[in-house]
């Protein structure tokens, strides 16, 4: 059983529910039902939640199949947790401003070094196992 990713999956679902929250309240404030009106700090707040959506599931997909495969659990907490580091950071920069960062540039690196990362690791455990 995954249970490192599980545990990383359980907490990054709960980021999730804080993202959804703060647009469905900004939503609401400015009743803007469906896109974001023209409103700057709901488009963010629709954007970081958006970017979660896009980075996370493959992130925690490939993690899930990682631990099944038997890869080392140190590689599966750095992972994980770099994600989440990663997530946190890139929500927290861009909710702040649209423009650049320091948490929306190394949230981004870390996401995307999670996949760049995970991908290779999965390339290297298929062909080890093939060789």
């Amino acid at each position: 059983m995954p249970l490192v990713t599980l545990l990383f999956a359980s907490l990054l679902v709960l980021l999730n529910l804080v993202l959804l929250a703060r647009v469905s309240l900004s939503r609401r404030q400015a009743q803007i039902g469906i896109g974001s009106g023209g409103n700057p700090a709901l488009q963010r707040r629709i954007r970081v939640h958006a970017n979660f959506i896009e980075q996370v599931p493959l992130a925690l997909l490939l993690m899930a199949v990682l631990e099944l495969s038997g890869l080392a659990p140190g590689w599966l907490w750095g992972l994980g947790a770099a994600l989440l580091l990663g997530r946190v950071l890139h929500a927290v920069g861009l909710s702040r401003t649209a423009g650049y960062s320091f948490g929306r540039a190394v949230g981004t690196l870390l996401s995307w070094g999670v996949l760049l990362v995970a991908s290779l690791l999965g390339l290297w455990v298929v062909l080890f196992r093939l060789a």
